[in-house]
Protein backbone atom coordinates (compact mmCIF):
# COMPACT_ATOMS: atom_id res chain seq x y z
CA UNK A 1 0.00 0.00 0.00
CA UNK A 2 2.83 2.43 0.82
CA UNK A 3 5.19 1.22 -1.91
CA UNK A 4 4.17 2.86 -5.19
CA UNK A 5 1.64 5.24 -6.69
CA UNK A 6 1.22 4.94 -10.45
CA UNK A 7 4.61 3.27 -10.74
CA UNK A 8 6.47 5.97 -8.81
CA UNK A 9 7.86 5.56 -5.30
CA UNK A 10 5.01 6.63 -3.01
CA UNK A 11 7.39 8.38 -0.62
CA UNK A 12 8.35 11.04 -3.16
CA UNK A 13 4.68 11.95 -3.58
CA UNK A 14 3.38 11.50 -0.04
CA UNK A 15 6.05 13.60 1.67
CA UNK A 16 4.88 16.77 -0.05
CA UNK A 17 1.32 16.11 1.09
CA UNK A 18 2.55 15.58 4.66
CA UNK A 19 4.63 18.77 4.67
CA UNK A 20 1.78 20.90 3.38
CA UNK A 21 -0.79 19.45 5.79
CA UNK A 22 1.42 19.66 8.88
CA UNK A 23 2.43 23.24 8.18
CA UNK A 24 -1.18 24.20 7.44
CA UNK A 25 -2.24 22.51 10.68
CA UNK A 26 0.39 24.49 12.58
CA UNK A 27 -0.71 27.78 10.99
CA UNK A 28 -4.43 27.20 11.52
CA UNK A 29 -3.87 26.00 15.09
CA UNK A 30 -1.87 29.15 15.89
CA UNK A 31 -4.60 31.35 14.40
CA UNK A 32 -7.23 29.48 16.40
CA UNK A 33 -5.20 29.89 19.58
CA UNK A 34 -4.32 33.57 19.16
CA UNK A 35 -7.30 35.13 17.36
CA UNK A 36 -10.52 34.30 19.25
CA UNK A 37 -12.60 36.33 16.80
CA UNK A 38 -11.65 33.97 13.95
CA UNK A 39 -12.27 30.74 15.85
CA UNK A 40 -15.71 30.05 14.36
CA UNK A 41 -14.24 30.41 10.87
CA UNK A 42 -11.12 28.28 11.29
CA UNK A 43 -12.43 25.59 13.66
CA UNK A 44 -13.57 23.32 10.84
CA UNK A 45 -10.16 23.58 9.14
CA UNK A 46 -8.39 22.89 12.43
CA UNK A 47 -10.42 19.73 12.95
CA UNK A 48 -9.92 18.44 9.40
CA UNK A 49 -6.19 19.21 9.40
CA UNK A 50 -5.84 17.57 12.83
CA UNK A 51 -7.10 14.37 11.26
CA UNK A 52 -5.34 14.61 7.90
CA UNK A 53 -1.93 15.97 8.97
CA UNK A 54 -0.81 13.10 11.21
CA UNK A 55 -2.30 10.58 8.77
CA UNK A 56 -0.17 12.05 5.98
CA UNK A 57 2.94 11.95 8.17
CA UNK A 58 2.22 8.31 9.01
CA UNK A 59 1.85 7.53 5.29
CA UNK A 60 5.13 9.34 4.58
CA UNK A 61 6.91 7.41 7.33
CA UNK A 62 5.59 4.06 6.13
CA UNK A 63 6.31 4.81 2.47
CA UNK A 64 9.84 5.85 3.42
CA UNK A 65 10.38 2.53 5.17
CA UNK A 66 9.13 0.68 2.08
CA UNK A 67 11.39 2.73 -0.17
CA UNK A 68 14.41 1.98 2.00
CA UNK A 69 13.58 -1.75 2.03
CA UNK A 70 13.06 -1.94 -1.73
CA UNK A 71 15.83 0.29 -3.07
CA UNK A 72 18.28 1.28 -0.35
CA UNK A 73 18.49 -1.73 1.98
CA UNK A 74 22.20 -2.14 1.25
CA UNK A 75 23.11 1.55 1.11
CA UNK A 76 26.44 2.22 2.77
CA UNK A 77 28.83 5.08 3.22
CA UNK A 78 27.67 8.66 2.89
CA UNK A 79 24.29 7.71 1.36
CA UNK A 80 23.60 5.15 4.09
CA UNK A 81 24.39 7.72 6.80
CA UNK A 82 22.22 10.36 5.11
CA UNK A 83 19.30 7.94 4.91
CA UNK A 84 19.76 6.97 8.57
CA UNK A 85 19.76 10.63 9.62
CA UNK A 86 16.63 11.31 7.57
CA UNK A 87 14.94 8.21 8.94
CA UNK A 88 15.72 9.29 12.52
CA UNK A 89 13.53 12.38 12.06
CA UNK A 90 10.38 10.45 11.09
CA UNK A 91 9.21 9.45 14.56
CA UNK A 92 9.73 12.90 16.15
CA UNK A 93 7.75 14.45 13.30
CA UNK A 94 4.95 11.94 13.70
CA UNK A 95 4.82 12.43 17.47
CA UNK A 96 4.80 16.23 17.27
CA UNK A 97 2.12 16.13 14.56
CA UNK A 98 0.00 13.80 16.71
CA UNK A 99 0.53 15.99 19.77
CA UNK A 100 -0.38 19.14 17.87
CA UNK A 101 -3.47 17.46 16.45
CA UNK A 102 -4.63 16.26 19.88
CA UNK A 103 -4.10 19.63 21.58
CA UNK A 104 -5.73 21.46 18.65
CA UNK A 105 -8.80 19.23 18.87
CA UNK A 106 -8.97 19.84 22.62
CA UNK A 107 -8.62 23.59 22.06
CA UNK A 108 -11.40 23.62 19.47
CA UNK A 109 -13.65 21.70 21.86
CA UNK A 110 -12.74 23.83 24.88
CA UNK A 111 -13.22 27.16 23.12
CA UNK A 112 -16.51 26.26 21.52
CA UNK A 113 -19.36 27.96 23.32
CA UNK A 114 -21.35 25.73 25.65
CA UNK A 115 -25.03 25.26 24.81
CA UNK A 116 -26.19 26.86 28.04
CA UNK A 117 -24.09 30.01 27.61
CA UNK A 118 -23.74 32.82 25.16
CA UNK A 119 -20.19 33.37 23.94
CA UNK A 120 -18.48 31.67 26.90
CA UNK A 121 -15.97 28.83 26.51
CA UNK A 122 -16.91 25.38 27.76
CA UNK A 123 -14.25 25.64 30.45
CA UNK A 124 -12.73 28.50 32.38
CA UNK A 125 -10.25 30.88 30.81
CA UNK A 126 -7.17 29.23 32.39
CA UNK A 127 -7.96 26.00 30.53
CA UNK A 128 -8.23 27.84 27.21
CA UNK A 129 -5.02 29.76 27.88
CA UNK A 130 -3.15 26.59 28.83
CA UNK A 131 -4.35 24.79 25.71
CA UNK A 132 -3.45 27.83 23.60
CA UNK A 133 0.07 27.84 25.04
CA UNK A 134 0.45 24.11 24.39
CA UNK A 135 -0.82 24.64 20.86
CA UNK A 136 1.77 27.34 20.19
CA UNK A 137 4.57 25.20 21.59
CA UNK A 138 3.55 22.11 19.62
CA UNK A 139 2.98 24.11 16.42
CA UNK A 140 6.54 25.40 16.72
CA UNK A 141 7.87 21.91 17.45
CA UNK A 142 5.94 20.36 14.54
CA UNK A 143 7.11 23.08 12.15
CA UNK A 144 10.71 22.56 13.24
CA UNK A 145 10.43 18.75 13.00
CA UNK A 146 8.94 19.11 9.53
CA UNK A 147 11.80 21.37 8.45
CA UNK A 148 14.51 19.11 9.87
CA UNK A 149 13.01 15.96 8.34
CA UNK A 150 12.56 17.65 4.97
CA UNK A 151 16.02 19.18 4.99
CA UNK A 152 17.71 15.89 5.85
CA UNK A 153 15.70 14.16 3.11
CA UNK A 154 16.75 16.76 0.57
CA UNK A 155 20.37 16.36 1.63
CA UNK A 156 20.09 12.58 1.21
CA UNK A 157 18.55 12.88 -2.26
CA UNK A 158 20.64 15.72 -3.63
CA UNK A 159 23.87 14.86 -1.85
CA UNK A 160 24.34 18.31 -0.37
Amino acid sequence: MFDQILGLPAHALVIHFAVVLVLLLAAVAVVHALVPRWRPYVAWAAVLLSLAGPAAVFAAKESGERLKESRFATAEGELGRAIAVHESHATPLLLTALGLAAVTLLLVYATRAARDSVGRDRFDRPVSLTLSGLTLALATAAGYACFVAGHSGARAVWGL
